[in-house]
């Protein structure tokens, strides 16, 4: 009677996995696999690849984890948008992105003799307006080879001041020709009144001949005589990027007496508040400055996109274009919301929609797991489950954000290791207990190194999860990766396609040797990761996906 009882508890959580995979709700998202033993069909075991994301990223309050752009694969679009073969240097002879600044130059540089003529003709003195950081000079080599997306100000003066800048794809041509044509030059950036002279000296080095000092305004310091001008004034004592930008527009041209006929800038704050008969956006994913408009202004017009595909290989920054990449700001400050970090790189460990996202996850699939493992159990299946390490039973988020801000440091990994300073996953440790109660054997596999299993299995039991071990009944329950180095060798069970493994090739292998008479003759009825890579290549009768934005293990 009881084994019949589990086994119709069994058959309805099956009944309803499968049901809500085909659905569209968040079950979906999380790539949970069909029941059935899994030897290598992996339908569902693949990113998302829509996204919605707002700019200011309260998106992470309502999208949950695989809704989020993932950050790596992010870093990758990017990459291939700029021909960044992984060094992070940009391609500067061709690229998406040199293609589409092209295009977008040559667009508006057919517009340019019929806007100077009709201001002319209306007595008007043309001008156009240029920000300087990725709309005249180009600062992808600075922003990602030498900060890693991780802004300096330190690093960036030195940048500036030894005027390494190359010209941005294009403008160079577009801003002496506008100038042949008659157009007065100025220049408008965020860069403060230190920086004027070696940024008018860079941008004369590259090619442009039509910025001078007089026609260049740059942010004041507030130190000496680099006080804020007397045309700007603005609701607090900080200036938000518009109102400078806006009022000294303004300024050009109700004080100067101009007309801007054209107001080109990389950023929506460079363009919104108006002073401009007509707006242009250079594209840029690699950095946002966010501001709000000038009170009483809407610019519908002038808002970032929100609307985004994605593929997790990076492939999409040869298709997308600029704009329809997710900009890496953005991404950062909607992760943050979604772990409730509030800007220090810390998450909330009390409540968060990560946290909650994981407590709905684990109310979900515990009972299922534990119907499984108890089934199988009475019929003497020998039922296991796998979990992964990172983000999927011990929480890497402070490590990543505060202490690695996204850019993976494998000797800090390792100090973080050895010292067992990761928490548990949320949720996490009951789903464990549920399943070891339930008849199931806990086994770990994580891609983390021989060296470092000691100190995991300590942080493990540490943070309440006393069912992992090295070994239960003479066989092996932790499994890390080699090193290669003295006894830390690939086994016999694990052959690669080539000298280095991937981690599915790593895990797929080692789960099947699980599964065999030599691993223990388990039998895998869940599979849990936070990464596609955990879950990919069978061996498990069903696999679970966590989710996990904070990086990507393909």
């Amino acid at each position: 009677m009881r084994r019949s009882v589990l086994t119709a508890v069994a058959t309805s959580a099956a009944v309803l996995l499968t049901t809500t995979l085909v659905g569209a709700g968040p079950a979906a998202a999380h790539g949970w696999g069909p029941p059935g033993h899994d030897h290598g069909h992996d339908t569902a075991l693949t990113p998302r690849t829509q996204f919605t994301m707002a700019a200011d990223g309260s998106s992470g309050a309502t999208q949950g984890g695989e809704g989020i752009p993932n950050i790596d694969s992010l870093k990758k679009t990017i990459a291939t948008y700029y021909g960044d073969p992984g060094t992070g240097i940009a391609d500067e002879t061709d690229s998406p992105y040199i293609r589409e600044m092209r295009s977008i130059v040559d667009r508006e540089t057919r517009q340019l003799r019929r806007m100077h003529d009709t201001a002319v003709r209306h007595g008007q003195r043309p001008a156009i307006v240029l920000d300087a950081d990725d709309t005249t000079l180009w600062t992808y080599d600075m922003e990602v080879a030498d900060m890693h997306f991780v802004f300096d100000p330190a690093r960036q003066d030195e940048w500036v001041q030894d005027e390494r800048f190359a010209a941005t794809p294009s403008m160079v041509g577009f801003v002496n020709r506008a100038q042949a044509m008659g157009f007065t030059v100025f220049g408008l950036t965020g860069r403060n009144d230190d920086q004027k002279t070696a940024t008018v000296q860079n941008l004369t080095k590259v090619g442009y001949t039509a910025f001078a000092p007089d026609r260049f305004f740059t942010k004041w310091t507030g130190v000496g005589a680099s006080q804020q001008p007397s045309y700007i004034t603005c609701a607090t004592a900080k200036c938000t990027t518009v109102e400078y930008k806006a009022l000294t527009r303004k300024h050009i041209e109700q004080d100067l007496g101009y007309d801007i006929t054209l107001n080109v800038g990389d950023q929506w704050s460079d363009l919104q508040g108006g002073y401009a008969d007509r707006s242009l956006k250079l594209p840029n994913p690699t950095y946002f400055l966010p501001s709000a408009d000038l009170p009483g202004v809407s610019e519908p017009r002038l808002t970032p996109r929100t609307r985004f595909t994605m593929a997790a290989d990076g492939s999409s920054g040869a298709t997308q274009g600029g704009e329809g990449i997710p900009n890496i700001d953005s991404v950062k400050k909607t992760i943050a919301t979604y772990y409730g970090d509030p800007g220090t790189g810390i998450a909330d460990k009390t409540d968060s929609p990560y946290i909650r996202e994981m407590r709905s996850i684990v109310a979900r699939q515990a009972p299922v797991v534990a119907a499984q493992c108890s089934v199988a159990s009475r019929q003497h299946r020998n039922p296991a489950i796998v979990l992964d390490a990172d983000d999927t039973t011990l929480w890497t988020y402070d490590m990543e954000v505060a202490d690695m801000h996204f850019v993976f440091d494998p000797a800090l990994q390792d100090e973080w290791v050895q010292d067992e300073r990761f928490p548990a996953t949320p949720s996490m440790t009951s789903l464990v207990s549920v399943a070891e109660r339930s008849g199931c054997t806990i086994i770990g596999l994580t891609g983390r190194n021989d060296g470092q299993e000691e100190a995991t299995i300590a942080d493990l039991n540490r943070v309440g999860y006393p069912q992992f071990s090295a070994t239960k009944r003479g066989t092996e329950t932790y499994y890390t990766k080699w090193t290669g180095v003295g006894a830390s060798q690939q086994p016999s069970y694990v052959t690669c396609a080539a000298a280095k493994c991937t981690t599915i090739e790593y895990k797929a292998q080692t789960r099947a040797h699980i599964e065999s008479r030599a691993g223990g003759r388990y039998d895998v009825v869940a599979n849990f990761g936070d990464q596609y890579s955990d879950l990919i290549g069978g061996s498990a009768d069903r696999s679970v996906k966590l989710p996990n934005p904070t990086y990507y293990l393909p």
